[in-house]
């Protein structure tokens, strides 16, 4: 455990941590800032200064669809630190053994599922070719951000510039 000593005060920090959860947790499940500051005891503000200490995003929900993708993980990084929502992203041999590994119908129903999954976001980032982004576009009703890495058919992983995704996901969060 830790504590910290404040001139005649001790304070658990385990004490702190389970209080903030508590805070952000019913916060989540839709009580007011208020609300959640009477039961806890605590000032409102406080809950509004905590929600800003720890804000990543305002507004819009945002997920990511790119495939095939060489620097997969160095762009899954920067979507998860910026709290993207749903991040679907896939090299090459693993977009194969998506389909490969699948009968026609398991396909199907899985290309179902994640077609109404990506439907239900605000905004879609959409990594790949030409032709595979017009598809997407025509099939996602909201608005898709596309980001273009080769003509199509892709054959091999293509490196995605990080700057260019971070400057999309600024825009995105800096949009009112």
């Amino acid at each position: 455990m830790d504590f910290y000593r404040i001139q005649d005060k001790i304070i658990s920090w385990e004490r702190v941590e389970k209080t903030l959860h508590k805070a952000l947790n019913m916060r989540a499940k839709g009580f007011s800032q208020q609300e959640v500051a009477d039961r806890l005891n605590i000032d409102r503000t406080f809950i509004s200064r905590l929600e800003g200490i720890g804000e990543l995003r305002k507004g819009q929900s945002i997920a990511c669809l790119g495939f095939p993708i060489l620097n997969k993980d160095e762009i899954k990084n920067i979507l998860e630190k910026e709290g993207v929502d749903l991040i679907l992203l896939m090299t090459e041999e693993e977009r194969l053994d998506f389909v490969n590994k699948r009968s026609g119908k398991e396909l199907l129903n899985e290309l179902m599922d994640l077609t109404a999954q990506f439907k239900a976001y605000d905004v879609v980032i959409l990594i790949g070719s030409d032709e595979r982004i017009k598809l997407v576009e025509n099939i996602l009703d909201g608005q898709v951000i596309s980001i273009e890495i080769g003509s199509s058919p892709i054959t091999e992983d293509k490196w995605l510039d990080p700057a260019i995704l971070k400057q999309i996901l600024r825009n995105i969060k800096y949009a009112r």
